[in-house]
């Protein structure tokens, strides 16, 4: 591999920070080979066509972005070509301008042509959420509070998503039913009460993250009562967060959710609050455009 490649497959080569750490490499060959089976099909019948031999391209940026998803692009090409050698110029997290070079490859040309359209996808899907959370990030600079994702992710990208968040800046709330205890209002109503169902939760399952989601100042105070670890305000006006964190204030750290869009959330941050859980960084996704372009081959000059 020339020098200076940059390689994916070890998320330390990367360049990244411990925080921004990719997910486990067999997650990554996973999202891959769904993604290129529901492309591929049968076969590329568009690429047969191209002589097989060894081709260079180039990704780049169209738009200013936080680059994000390297690691599952680069699973595309090796999926079809495994000696394919990628120079990645940039690295997850990383802002990229318009016209940035993000990455050189060189592969054989069919494996390139195929692997294209998926590499280019996770490229610009985990970006516009690495961009997304960066631009929250940066209305709230300052404030102390910590962004959060919530479950509201693309069906099958869930870990893919969170990494991406992670690489904007944001941090991740429970990966999924099974890390964390959220109690909503369902589950209220079901158990009967919030104490009630905060004595379940603690006998069922002590060692996690014991959370209970409010609706006003009344269930916020039965919620201390119980003693559970993070309370989550939905939804509340900025006056009533404030007299939140006020009641709450050495007893419980809080979370906001509900209403929360770049417009509001400094606004939120301000009241003192602990957490601003936010499901648009994953649920709103508008992709960043990105372009792959295969150098020409050089023609050899006919002998005749």
């Amino acid at each position: 591999m020339p020098t200076g490649t940059r390689r994916t497959d070890a998320v330390a080569d990367a360049g990244l920070s411990p925080g921004r750490f990719a997910p486990p490499l067999s997650a990554i060959a996973d999202d891959v080979r769904r993604a290129l089976a529901e492309d591929l099909g049968s076969g590329d019948v568009t690429a047969a066509l191209v002589p097989e031999r060894a081709a260079c391209a180039t990704i780049v940026a169209r738009e200013a972005a936080v680059l994000c998803g390297a690691p599952w692009a680069e699973a595309c090409f090796r999926a079809l070509d495994p000696a394919a050698q990628l120079d990645w110029r940039r690295a997850d997290g990383d802002p990229t301008d318009a016209g940035d070079t993000v990455c050189r490859i060189r592969c054989a040309a069919r494996a390139l042509l195929s692997a294209e359209r998926s590499a280019l996808n996770f490229l610009q899907t985990l970006s516009g959420t690495a961009t997304t959370t960066a631009a929250y990030v940066a209305a709230v600079a300052g404030t102390g509070v910590t962004l959060l994702d919530t479950r509201k992710t693309v069906p099958g990208l869930r870990l893919a998503q969170k990494y991406a968040v992670r690489c904007g800046g944001g941090s991740n709330q429970r990966m999924g039913l099974h890390d964390a205890i959220l109690v909503k209002e369902n589950h209220i109503a079901a158990a009967g009460s919030i104490a009630a169902a905060v004595a379940a939760a603690r006998r069922l399952a002590p060692g996690l993250l014991l959370e209970v989601e409010v609706e006003d100042l009344d269930e916020l105070a039965q919620a201390l009562a119980a003693e559970v670890d993070r309370v989550l305000l939905d939804d509340f006006a900025n006056d009533t967060l404030r007299e939140a964190v006020r009641i709450a204030a050495g007893r419980c750290p809080l979370e906001v959710s509900g209403g929360v869009d770049l417009a509001r959330v400094r606004a939120i941050a301000e009241t003192g609050i602990d957490y601003i859980s936010i499901g648009a960084l994953t649920k709103h996704v508008r992709a960043i455009d990105f372009s792959l372009r295969v150098e020409p081959t050089p023609t050899v000059p006919n002998p005749l």
